[in-house]
């Protein structure tokens, strides 16, 4: 797999969230990958540069694919994740309980 420039991934990326994901998944996700690229936009370590690139890649890939419906975060990455990351993944997952429960009490209206 030959990794994508930055650029053309992150549009590969919003094109993907545009085709795959609903309206109210896409808005949370797209803010998600902005705020994610600007963040990484200086970052010199190669390492981190590659693993950040392929990261992305395979997600984009997983979308396209439908092969992320219902997968769970694997262990081994959780266990490698910042104190910061842990967090954002927990106000991920707030969002998402409650835009559940929103679109839950909508529908029982």
């Amino acid at each position: 797999m030959a990794l994508l420039p930055p650029i053309p991934l992150y549009r590969r990326l919003l094109r993907t969230h545009r085709k795959h994901l609903p309206k109210e998944m896409r808005l949370l996700g797209d803010e998600y990958i902005k705020s994610e690229f600007r963040a990484h936009r200086n970052i010199e370590n190669p390492v981190h540069i590659i693993g950040f690139l392929t990261e992305w890649q395979m997600y984009a890939q997983k979308l396209e694919g439908d092969l992320w419906l219902g997968e769970k975060i694997d262990s081994g990455k959780i266990d490698k994740m910042s104190d910061q990351q842990l967090g954002q993944l927990y106000e991920l997952m707030q969002a998402i309980q409650k835009r559940d429960q929103d679109g839950g009490n909508e529908e029982s209206s």
